[in-house]
């Protein structure tokens, strides 16, 4: 029996999930994945603070990455990050939580292009985030 393409990313992302200790260990919380696409959520803790009082940006950084991992790796194909770039908008501070939306934009051959947008609680931005994968061998469950 096949599966349909969000079963399969469902499957990839537990999957991954299960191994992912670096996304669990920062408090992340993997909410809504589908071909393509992913979105994960974070609260900002004392811990993820900067000297400034607000989210350290790579805590946003990570949080974005992780979204992009799970929405390039949606289709069971192993996937790894090529080059990634971000524009911070504004501060994520102490008690927000920061949801990641990763979007397909582009997937040809083995390399992807995958936008995600951070926001807090409010819906205002605080970051956007571009993603470059590129696939490589092996796959993160086995189908038959």
């Amino acid at each position: 029996m096949s599966m349909t393409p969000k079963e399969r990313a469902e499957k990839a992302a537990a999957a991954m999930w299960a191994q992912d200790h670096a996304s669990k260990w920062a408090g992340m919380d993997l909410v809504e994945v589908d071909e393509g696409t992913a979105t994960l959520a974070l609260t900002v803790q004392q811990h993820h603070c900067n000297g400034h009082g607000i989210c350290h940006g790579g805590v946003t950084f990570m949080l974005a990455d992780s979204a992009f991992a799970f929405a390039c790796n949606s289709r069971n194909q192993s996937t790894v990050a090529q080059h990634n770039l971000i524009s911070y908008v504004a501060p994520g501070r102490l008690g927000d939580r920061l949801t990641a939306r990763a979007t397909e934009q582009s997937l040809t051959g083995r390399s992807g292009i995958y936008d995600v947008t951070v926001t807090n609680q409010d819906g205002r931005k605080i970051a956007e985030f571009r993603g470059f994968s590129r696939a490589i061998n092996g796959t993160l469950f086995p189908e038959s």
